[in-house]
């Protein structure tokens, strides 16, 4: 079997990996490339593939669907334009099965490390073809480096696209500021943790401090923005926070179902059922692509506290 190099890259640890013009290659790998995967996994729980019909028996048992087909740094614009095509194809199934599933992409996988410009434009059809489809597009949020360039992509498609969201991350200090920054847009945010090893510097590495950050960002945007066309998803499978957050907003007459609770799927099952019977409005998000291993493999290499939350999570 022979094949041709095209394109060698590599990091000194983290994403994205750059091109290099000239590379050495070990039995250990390729020199300057930091990543070492000690581990390995399957595609079971929240990484896996779901067919159609798996998505429509979700969708009838009451769970609303995101659907984020996985990836990260493209090298060419042609493989954005391929990503693009295949959420369109995505849209079309939403509307004519008349799912009540959305979207999520990473700037990324559309080329924004390429051309931001492109990438703004693939985003503006995309958002154009969601609305059509009665669906909503979301913007998830990468490493720290990306937080500023998704943020700004996302004021200029929220300010003509309104059925649009962000993924923001509570770890991060600067957080706080970006959702006041976007409240003039009455934005729809999906609130997470964060699982990306970002340094002290710029995010808070306690799990106390996390969780105080997520607690305080939800509340505050809820109740300063009560009455407002926004969108909250806590994105989430913390559920005593949940219920904190819902205990906490409902002194201010905000109900539990002003929200969305969002966790991956076969991910807590149970507790996503039970939630939903108590009056949550929970959503279910299922990741899926040729590219669900690397994925995979760089949320546990970047983070290891991700393989106990994993192994966790598979226990009954």
């Amino acid at each position: 079997m022979t094949g041709t190099v095209l394109q060698v890259n590599v990091s000194r640890g983290g994403i994205p990996k750059r091109a290099i013009p000239l590379g050495e290659l070990t039995a250990a790998g390729v020199i300057g490339d930091a990543w070492r995967y000690p581990f390995h996994g399957g595609a079971r729980k929240a990484i896996l593939l779901v067919t159609v019909e798996g998505i429509d028996e979700l969708v009838s048992q009451g769970f609303p669907l995101f659907a984020g087909a996985l990836g990260e740094n493209l090298t060419t614009i042609d493989d954005a334009d391929r990503v693009a095509a295949h959420y369109h194809l995505v849209l079309d199934e939403i509307a004519t099965r008349g799912l009540g599933a959305e979207i999520s992409v990473k700037p990324t996988q559309l080329g924004l490390d390429l051309d931001a410009d492109a990438c703004y434009g693939l985003l503006a059809r995309l958002a154009e073809r969601t609305a059509a489809a009665q669906s909503y597009l979301w913007l998830d949020m990468e490493g720290s480096a990306y937080t500023e360039p998704t943020i700004q992509l996302y004021e200029r498609l929220r300010a003509e696209h309104p059925r649009t969201g962000i993924c923001l991350q509570a770890y991060l200090r600067r957080t706080a500021a970006d959702v006041e920054r976007l409240r003039p847009l009455d934005p729809a945010i999906r609130l997470v943790k964060g699982a990306y090893d970002e340094p002290e510097k710029i995010a808070w590495r306690d799990r106390r401090a996390v969780d105080a950050s997520f607690t305080a960002l939800a509340v505050e945007f809820l109740t300063g923005s009560k009455g407002r066309p926004i969108r909250l998803g806590l994105g989430t499978h913390d559920v005593a926070l949940i219920e904190l957050i819902a205990e906490q907003v409902a002194a201010a007459g905000i109900a539990r179902d002003a929200f969305e609770v969002e966790m991956l799927y076969g991910i807590r099952t149970r507790e996503q059922y039970r939630l939903a019977r108590g009056g949550y409005r929970v959503q279910t998000l299922i990741a899926y692509g040729d590219a669900w291993y690397p994925w995979y493999m760089r949320r546990l290499a970047e983070r290891p506290a991700n393989v106990a939350f994993a192994i966790r999570s598979m226990l009954p």
